[in-house]
């Protein structure tokens, strides 16, 4: 045991509070009778200085310093509100908040000292000993070492009294109390398991135990009537203010995330994970089964997974939600997405397209045949494209056809054909039928394999007009990209008339939004696009957009138009970096080309278009 840095260790400690009242050193009984205040004073010390300074903050106290964002702030006492028995340090640092910021915080609100455990190895052996590695790790509590009459005691939670003055009641010794790291105490617990492992023999643990010691008894599982608590009122009542509060955050995504001792709530609000509440942990088998009977899935089977559809009505708004459960280590997750039929009654001119993009794209959608496609990553608006592209066709004169997996959103004067791959209706099969139904124009939800590639392509070469989605990150991956899964490059060069790669950034909040000099990284990234401006619109952040600065999205175009000569490019099946320059040299402009111009907009920021988008420079 390194004396040395226990000693100065403990020499820090004193020097925190130097003298020790003599009265402290009497044995009080705090809870047995009355208290006294000289019983009180030994759970508690606060500092004069602290006294005086009036209350404190720890979520302000931890954001000055730099250990979470404004963001993580708003979110954390979004949480506390909603989630009782839990302080607002635990919450920040599940959020993400740095440890040692967090806890230096809580040390100075508390008015006690804080000390990191690196210094020393083996703290108070005897005082651990007596009160158990179990009990320490359980509350978060470890004696160090001894300071007077009184044991140094580190505490992760310095509001959780009564567990301090049970260590007193157990060792008979004044505490002073000290903040430490919970990942401190767990290295150090966990490394004094190992030491004490180390020693342990087989021969004398199994010594005097017989074979028939012990029986073993076939316990089964517990069978909760599950469906009984999925009809309780409150049950019922807190999934509909999930999905009620979902709504009105604006939120696309419930995620419902069983954690090893507490339940877990986010939102996915403009794309981005938040967490919204922690209920208790024990209502999770009862909120699942209710989503499962809800959604008319099998609330006994929690081994596999299942996917169901809720229709509700929320605000006066017709909603769809797509339920998928995932059997984990911890139990059963749940998502459900939010359908809101009103995010496809979007026109193009509102989807954030360039004028120019507009004009060409409104032209080629006018067509009477070839191949249009949409790429990007998943949910990256591809849909709400290709819903918003259909709203402007004549949808009285012309037969218009969808296949998807699944039909998200309903719309009227389009036939939707769901497919079924169980069954053999793939999106192979449902062109091959759909051709036969005399179609003017095809929606294919994704091109997955050559054969539906094929299938579109021969369409689209027989006089039809086929709209549909790839997943590649620009425009040109996607001539390669059908090359790969088996397309001749001739047939791709005569069918595929234009391809529009896009993404979505999140819109600086109007009611925050606010000019300031950018740094030195910004002007760097506009300058290189060649955009010189002294002043950049960012958001501020404001209780409507939860602090974040952002409020609502607007997509990235890259749009790419097949002229003959690019078509002759394709039939020579070329590398994607050398035909990314040809495109960019026929004039297309690039994702992050057009984020940059709406960050000169005010409409984003450099960081929103760095997110989302790759260098192609």
């Amino acid at each position: 045991m390194p004396r040395d840095g226990l000693k100065n260790l403990l020499d820090r400690f004193n020097a925190l509070d130097p003298e020790v009242p003599p009265e402290l050193a009497s044995e009080t009984t705090l809870g047995q009778g009355q208290a006294t205040p000289e019983a009180v004073s030994e759970l508690w010390t606060p500092d004069a200085a602290s006294q005086s300074s009036g209350p404190l903050d720890v979520g302000q106290w931890v954001l000055e310093r730099g250990g979470i964002s404004a963001a993580q702030l708003t979110t954390a006492r979004t949480v506390l509100e909603k989630t009782p028995g839990r302080g607002l340090a635990e919450i920040l640092l599940d959020l993400g908040a740095q440890e040692d910021i967090v806890q230096q915080g809580v040390a100075e609100v508390s008015g006690l000292g804080f000390m990191r455990l690196t210094e020393v190895e083996l703290p108070a052996i005897k005082q651990i000993q007596k009160l158990g590695t179990e009990f320490c790790k359980t509350n978060g509590v470890l004696p160090i070492g001894v300071s007077g009459s009184r044991l140094v005691l580190g505490v992760t939670r310095p509001e959780n009294m009564v567990v301090i003055d049970e260590v007193r009641h157990k060792l008979g010794m004044g505490i002073k109390p000290v903040v430490i790291c919970p990942s401190d105490l767990a290295l150090m617990i966990e490394g004094m398991r190992e030491e004490e492992g180390a020693d342990v023999k087989v021969n004398d643990i199994i010594a005097g135990i017989e074979e028939d010691d012990v029986e073993v008894v076939q316990v089964q599982e517990e069978n909760l009537d599950l469906e009984k608590a999925a009809g309780e009122s409150p049950v019922i009542r807190f999934v509909n203010y999930l999905i009620f509060n979902a709504v009105k955050e604006g939120a696309s995504d419930i995620h419902i995330e069983p954690q090893e001792k507490k339940l877990k709530i986010r939102y996915r609000v403009d794309g981005v994970l938040f967490e919204m509440m922690n209920p208790p942990h024990q209502m999770h088998a009862a909120i699942i089964s209710r989503l499962k009977v809800m959604s008319n899935l099998d609330i006994a089977e929690r081994r596999l997974p299942q996917d169901g559809r809720i229709r509700a009505v929320v605000h006066g708004r017709k909603l769809d939600l797509r339920l998928s459960t995932l059997p984990t280590a911890q139990g059963e997750k749940a998502v459900m997405r939010l359908l809101d039929t009103r995010s496809i009654q979007v026109q193009l001119e509102d989807l954030g397209m360039g004028e120019d993009n507009l004009l060409i794209w409104k032209r080629m959608i006018d067509q009477p045949h070839g191949i249009l496609l949409v790429t990007g990553p998943t949910g990256s608006g591809k849909t709400t494209t290709l819903y918003a592209s259909l709203g402007q066709m004549d949808r009285i004169q012309m037969n218009i056809s969808t296949v998807e997996d699944p039909v998200e959103y309903h719309m009227a004067g389009v036939n939707q054909v769901q497919v079924h791959e169980r069954i053999g209706m793939s999106f192979s099969a449902a062109l091959r039928a759909m051709l036969r139904q005399d179609p003017d124009v095809i929606m294919v939800g994704e091109v997955r394999d050559a054969e539906t590639a094929r299938i579109a392509i021969q369409a689209s070469l027989t006089g039809h007009l086929v709209l549909s989605t790839l997943h590649t990150n620009d425009a040109p991956s996607s001539v390669t990209r059908l090359i790969n899964i088996g397309v001749e490059p001739y047939l791709i060069g005569a069918a595929v008339n234009g391809v529009l790669a896009q993404r979505l950034v999140r819109k600086i909040c109007p009611h925050c939004k606010k000019q300031v000099q950018p740094t030195e990284a910004v002007a760097e990234h506009l300058s290189t696009h060649g955009i010189a401006i002294d002043q950049v619109w960012v958001g501020a952040g404001c209780s409507k957009c939860r602090n974040t600065g952002y409020a609502g999205r607007v997509g990235l175009y890259e749009l790419l138009v097949l002229d003959d000569f690019l078509r002759d490019k394709i039939v020579a099946s070329p590398n994607v970096t050398e035909f990314r320059r040809q495109c960019m040299e026929r004039g297309m402009v690039s994702l992050r080309e057009d984020g940059f111009k709406k960050v000169s907009l005010g409409v984003t920021t450099v960081e929103e278009v760095l997110r989302v988008t790759e260098s192609t420079i």
